[in-house]
């Protein structure tokens, strides 16, 4: 079934696309701020800061440099709440905070409780960055309508926050049910990819979707460190750091040991060949064995023909 699409309004509030920033959806009743925290006065001074809410502190990672930080929280009053963080030493880390309430102003105390407790379960579970809370909040008990209300909320802020920077609210990506998946199954569920190098004694297995790859745990990656070139050494060596590319008992091999996104096939294959690698044709597709390029390009194809064999406005089909 295909997604209907939707239409997201963004607001830069000073015109600059690094200021205060608000993003809304049609027939939403939230909305939701963002800022950096050197605006956070003028942020406060709004009045939807000043509304019952949720909001997201969010900053890298001080202690694992690959990963942001995020703390959750809720209140009454999200300004006078944003105030006392903002004099925490010990949430030094953020450097950005999104508040999100209703236009409405018919969120309660009860529903942003149990908003703040979904959210840090969802984040979780995403496994997109490390959280700041030190407890999980428990969630209110709320009518049955209720819980499906703040459900669909939710559903509207996993639309909206990516388009606005923040992904921590994406879930993981699913692999497809059974090899052999149809192009369309594929771009719901994600795209089963693998790179298997023998000479390496390497095999890999990664999910793309939407562009970014996500390699498996499990996947193994190349111990060499002798390649000429690889713009995304940095990026390995944070992993290595942070311990989620581990050694094994083989000395020439490391494994992921854990779900790890990469931006682009070809920064996933480069840290697994500790070299620059075109990931289009490195990654293959599991069920088929095709390259990625050729897989994207088919799709291409596809689409040209179809678009040339659909008549323009105005002609008519003989």
């Amino acid at each position: 079934m295909t997604t209907q699409g939707r239409t997201v309004r963004l607001f830069l509030v000073d015109g600059a696309p690094t200021g205060l920033m608000t993003a809304e959806i049609m027939n939403w009743t939230g909305h939701a701020l963002v800022s950096p925290r050197s605006r956070l006065p003028d942020a406060l001074r709004r009045d939807e800061a000043n509304r019952t809410g949720v909001y997201l502190l969010y900053g890298n990672d001080p202690d694992q440099p690959s990963r942001s930080r995020v703390y959750v929280g809720e209140g009454d009053s999200v300004a006078d709440r944003l105030r006392m963080h903002a004099k925490d030493s010990k949430k030094d880390f953020w450097s950005n905070v999104c508040i999100v309430t209703s236009k409405d102003q018919n969120l309660t105390k009860a529903h942003v409780r149990y908003l703040e407790s979904r959210i840090v379960e969802i984040i979780r579970d995403a496994d997109r960055a490390n959280l700041a809370n030190g407890n999980e909040p428990s969630s209110k008990l709320l009518p049955e309508s209720d819980v499906a209300d703040m459900e669909y909320f939710l559903a509207q802020m996993q639309m909206v926050l990516p388009v606005v920077g923040l992904d921590f609210l994406r879930p993981k990506v699913a692999l497809p049910q059974a090899p052999g998946v149809g192009a369309n199954l594929a771009r719901e569920s994600g795209l089963e990819l693998a790179l298997i190098s023998k000479k390496h004694n390497i095999e890999a297995r990664a999910v793309e979707q939407d562009g970014e790859v996500t390699v498996l745990k499990g996947s193994k990656a190349t111990a060499r460190s002798d390649f000429v070139q690889n713009s995304y050494r940095a990026l390995r060596d944070t992993l290595i750091q942070d311990g989620r590319l581990k050694p094994t008992s083989d000395p020439g091999v490391l494994e992921f040991v854990s779900d790890v996104q990469f931006p682009s096939p070809s920064a996933a294959a480069a840290v697994v060949f500790n070299r620059n690698s075109n990931g289009r044709m490195d990654w293959k597709l599991a069920s088929t064995g095709q390259t990625l390029k050729d897989f994207q390009d088919a799709q291409l194809t596809e689409s040209e023909e179809a678009s040339h064999s659909t008549p323009s406005l105005g002609e008519t089909e003989s």
